[in-house]
């Protein structure tokens, strides 16, 4: 692809068609981009474009959004994938050459996405392959131009923040060191500079907003280079930072005040980054900031008193009680906070009137209620001033809970006779008093199990009796929606302390809120009921069981399938995973809801498959399904029809409109469905329909798709394989085998497709191709052999022997090349096969090899003799001794919902509980494998016993002992 005005105006064109919100316009443009863009000189194209000032605003946006995603999906792919290099080797060195510079002079809307795109880059090639950017970037300090400072800086910023939360490492260190030494000096220069410019500039407010918003990105970058430990020159230069910070925090210009009530503006920015950066120090480095510690606790207190309630505040009150908060958990600065009249100031100035409910919250509660709840009890990552102030309590009441116990005792009487005074105008009142308790009696927990720690002042369940339990009986459950929330939170945070007597008496109450018109309360109602159904006793044992959950059954089911036709709840993630942990409770005693719930189940995923949206909704629908299935299909297996007919409609259209993020799901439950039949006759028409479709190249070039399309495969094999023979597509079979077995990420999903394929094709037909599949299991051992791979084919092979036999095994590698076999057992076997991690794979291995020591002759022929007693030290060794734990033995860790935000989009495969694939014991008939080896080796030894004393004579006097061991254990001789 040459990059010439045609092509630039043919891209700009698919760009702009990309921006449609017709589906038919959008998609087609989509998918053309995606397959032009790796042609050679395709990033450099989309580069031209949007440096082409001439070139519509909107165009070249969207062409560095697409530039941006570009990078995240194909910069580092082949690394994590072993497939070839996506990007030309040419096309690399331009793109590092051209974008700093492209990105410096570009407007501010393209500078954002390039920066990314740089930062992405340099997440996998600075320093090592790109040295030259840090002095590249340092250079520019120099230009003058706040515009291109400010870019550096957002780029250095999005380069370094990782720091922030890497685990310690060598490469780390030395990443650091070399950006220090490159970057500590220029950034100290420049923070200098850019204060005294101020000064300068004082009365110019277009030029201040510019300075005090480099100022901001300069105190971000040095929070990264500070976060893993505190650098010598920081170190040395702790008096110029510190002054900065303190002369930061003080500063008024009023020209910079922004009459939004909403919007933090540039000096709000600046101060929440300030309270950030001290907080760090103080919490990490207090010896060195020790002699700063009282002047901006001063500065902080001075601050927090004198802001108001405004939301364009929230960020710079909540970093700086955070700052409070760690100041007063340090042994040696608490003197600070001793003083009982300080507390109480605390108390009346700082922590009453933040954890206050605002106009703006109640605004958020009632039109953002799912920002309302992320902020709430999800914990998301948004500063909100109640819960700092909630942690400010908790900090104060664990380290003077005395005299806080008395301060805060106090204002929860005023709060509360406030709230019985008039309810319908102080009801904020006893919200603040809910807060309070909750985050004055909380010691800690989890967020499985809410808090599990509290004070033994608070008298938890006395308030619940008292002050919450009596806000759900209430008769109108629509009324204070606000306090209604607040009220089922408590129960639903203090679940684990309240203990099971005061639920169970809960439980109806929080089922009658599920009709709540406040998209919060019920919502909160139903994440409530899911959690307490959740909860287990000391034996394990579902507190909630059947039996206490069967009376309300009715009322629960029939609620929350309502609540689903609440106005803005169609797709509340809440409310389906509580259907979920309802159906997975009750389990048989669902029976008598599947009639509507089925439907209506099947007409939701119809309508969420239009535009799919909501992952986790999404996720515990198909959760829901899947158990559907599994519960109808125990009480009665011909079942499976109904569900196949329900569902395969809607399953097609999913296909056949390539909606990639229900993929992985379909085939999930296709799978179930079909593993439902096993051992109920021949595989019906429908499937067979759908099987040549999962033979598609397309369809496994989806991570997400690859786990559950190799068990689907595997399914068709274990039920179909004559038809699969019949069809001719064996061949497409192993082809994804050898996809499979290349790809470090999947090889033991190729294994495990391997293993069906050996166990249940016709034989005749798979013997015909072993050679040819034992050839690219070696080709890829000696080109790319990882500890997951050598797991996997020891395995592999242990399983070979145990299903045909050793001898069969040998011949064949030998085949291939002379005393290949030889090498086998002494470079995979005996090294590595102590390294099978798990612990039913350990059995087949044991066996595998036990079945070569005892019943292969070839082992004992004059080359391959010496390794016999070497093979049976190690498989001593593998029974002996704890597997190891190594890097990449991992197998397939089930993905969550959410991905790593740099690895571009790519839908992830998230394993469906309900829809777990079931273990399968090849060996089930040997239960110890040890006495399997002690019978075997007796039986080897009586039909070798001229033999068997010179092979058995280098094991060393312990594991001979081991060995006798054994043998009496099983009751067998074999000397």
């Amino acid at each position: 692809m040459e990059v010439t005005e045609a092509n630039l105006q043919l891209l700009a064109g698919y760009l702009q068609q990309t921006l449609s919100a017709d589906p038919n316009v959008r998609r087609p443009a989509e998918k053309l981009l995606e397959s032009t863009e790796l042609q050679q000189n395709y990033p450099i194209l989309l580069l031209n474009l949007i440096d082409k000032a001439q070139m519509d605003m909107t165009t070249r946006v969207a062409g560095a959004i697409a530039f941006k995603n570009y990078i995240k999906r194909n910069w580092a792919a082949h690394l994590d994938s072993d497939g070839p290099d996506r990007i030309h080797e040419s096309d690399r060195n331009t793109i590092k050459t051209l974008i700093v510079t492209l990105m410096l002079h570009s407007p501010v809307a393209l500078q954002k996405q390039l920066s990314d795109a740089v930062s992405i880059i340099g997440k996998h090639d600075f320093p090592k392959k790109w040295p030259q950017l840090i002095d590249e970037m340092v250079e520019r300090f120099a230009s003058g131009d706040f515009n291109v400072i400010n870019g550096v800086l957002q780029t250095a910023h999005s380069l370094f923040k990782r720091y922030r939360y890497e685990f310690k490492s060598q490469a780390l260190w030395e990443e650091i060191k070399f950006v220090l030494d490159r970057m500590a000096k220029p950034l100290t220069d420049l923070l200098q500079a850019t204060m005294q410019l101020t000064k300068v500039h004082e009365s110019n407010a277009e030029a201040l907003k510019v300075i005090y918003g480099s100022l901001v990105l300069v105190n971000k970058v040095f929070f990264s280079l500070n976060s893993q430990d505190l650098p010598e020159f920081f170190e040395d230069n702790i008096n110029t930072w510190m002054g900065a910070f303190i002369q930061q925090l003080a500063a008024d210009v009023p020209s910079l005040c922004t009459g939004d009530d909403e919007e933090a503006g540039v000096l709000e920015h600046l101060r929440a980054q300030v309270c950030e950066n001290i907080c760090l120090y103080a919490k990490k480095y207090d010896e060195e900031f020790k002699p700063f510690m009282e002047q901006f606790v001063t500065a902080v207190w001075e601050l927090l008193v004198k802001t108001s309630l405004q939301t364009k505040y929230d960020s710079l009150v909540s970093h700086a009680l955070q700052f409070l908060s760690v100041v007063a958990e340090r042994q040696h600065y608490q003197s600070i906070f001793e003083n009982p009249e300080i507390l109480a100031q605390i108390c009346d100035k700082v922590v009453i009137p933040n954890l206050d409910i605002r106009p703006s919250d109640e605004e958020i509660f009632e039109d953002s209620p799912e920002e309302y709840i992320r902020r709430d009890i999800e914990g998301s990552d948004i500063d909100t001033r109640r819960r700092a102030a909630c942690d400010l309590v908790k900090t104060l009441s664990i380290n003077f809970e005395q005299k806080i116990f008395g301060i805060f005792g106090q204002y929860l009487e005023i709060l509360l006779t406030k709230y019985k005074e008039n309810p319908a105008t102080n009801w904020r009142s006893k919200d603040t008093a809910i807060y309070l308790v909750t985050s004055w009696a909380s010691r800690g927990g989890t967020q499985k199990h809410g808090i599990t720690k509290t004070s033994e002042l608070v008298p938890l369940p006395e308030f619940c009796a008292q002050q919450i339990i009596p806000e759900l009986e209430r008769p109108n459950i629509n009324e204070f929606p606000v306090l209604k929330a607040a009220a089922i939170k408590y129960i639903m945070v203090f679940r684990s302390i309240l203990g099971p007597q005061v639920l169970a008496n809960c439980l109806p109450q929080l089922i009658r809120h599920l009709p709540a018109e406040s998209p919060v309360v019920h919502s909160y109602a139903a994440c409530s009921v899911e959690k307490i159904l959740t909860m287990r006793d000391a034996s394990n044992a579902i507190v909630f069981g059947p039996q206490i959950l069967a009376p309300h059954a009715t009322q629960l089911i029939s609620g929350l399938f309502a609540t689903l036709s609440l106005p803005g709840s169609g797709e509340n993630e809440y409310v389906m995973k509580a259907i979920m942990r309802s159906f997975s409770v009750l389990e048989s005693a669902t029976m008598p809801f599947m009639g509507v719930a089925l439907p209506r189940l099947t007409e939701i995923l119809t309508q969420v498959a239009k535009n799919p949206s909501r992952p986790h909704f999404n996720h515990y629908l198909f959760e829901t399904l899947a158990l559907c299935i599994k519960i109808v299909c125990q009480a009665d297996a011909s079942a499976v029809s109904s569900f196949e007919e329900a569902l395969f409609p809607v399953f097609q259209g999913i296909l056949q409109q390539d909606i990639v993020e229900f993929m992985p799901y379909v085939f999930q439950m296709l799978s179930v469905l079909l593993e439902m039949r096993e051992g109920s006759g021949t595989i019906p028409e429908p499937y067979w329909a759908l099987f040549p479709c999962l033979l598609s190249p397309a369809l496994w070039d989806r991570t997400g798709n690859v786990t559950p399309l190799i068990r689907l495969i595997s399914a068709f094999i274990k039920q179909g394989s004559a038809q699969i023979q019949a069809l001719g597509k064996l061949s497409g079979i192993l082809g994804i085998f050898q996809k499979m077995i290349a790809s470090k990420a999947n090889d033991h999903e190729g294994f495990y497709l391997l293993q069906n394929l050996l166990s249940y094709y016709p034989p005749d037909e798979i013997q015909g191709n072993l050679r040819q599949i034992f050839g690219l299991l070696f080709q890829r051992l000696s080109l790319s052999k990882t500890p997951k791979y050598l797991s996997g084919i020891i395995i592999f092979f242990s399983f070979y022997v145990i299903k045909f036999s050793g001898s069969q095994m040998a011949q064949l590698i030998d085949e291939i090349q002379p005393n290949l076999f030889g090498m086998l057992l002494d470079r995979v076997f005996i090294t590595e096969m102590g390294k099978v991690p798990k612990e039913q794979d350990r059995k087949m291995v044991a066996v595998g090899v036990t079945k070569l020591l005892t019943e292969t002759p070839e082992i004992l022929q004059q080359q391959y003799a010496t390794f016999w007693p070497r093979l049976l030290h190690s498989l001593i060794d593998l029974f002996e001794r704890p597997p190891e734990k190594l890097k990449g033995l991992e197998l397939g860790e089930p993905a969550g919902v959410a991905e790593d935000p740099d690895a571009g989009y790519q839908v992830a495969f998230a394993q469906l509980t309900h829809a777990q694939p079931k273990q399968q014991d090849h060996l089930a008939e040997i239960t110890n494998a040890r006495q399997f080896l002690a019978t075997s080796l007796s039986k080897f030894a009586q039909a070798r016993a001229a033999e068997f004393p010179t092979l058995l004579s280098p094991l060393e006097p312990e594991y001979k002992q081991v060995l006798q061991k054994y043998c009496d254990q099983a009751g067998v001789r074999i000397a």
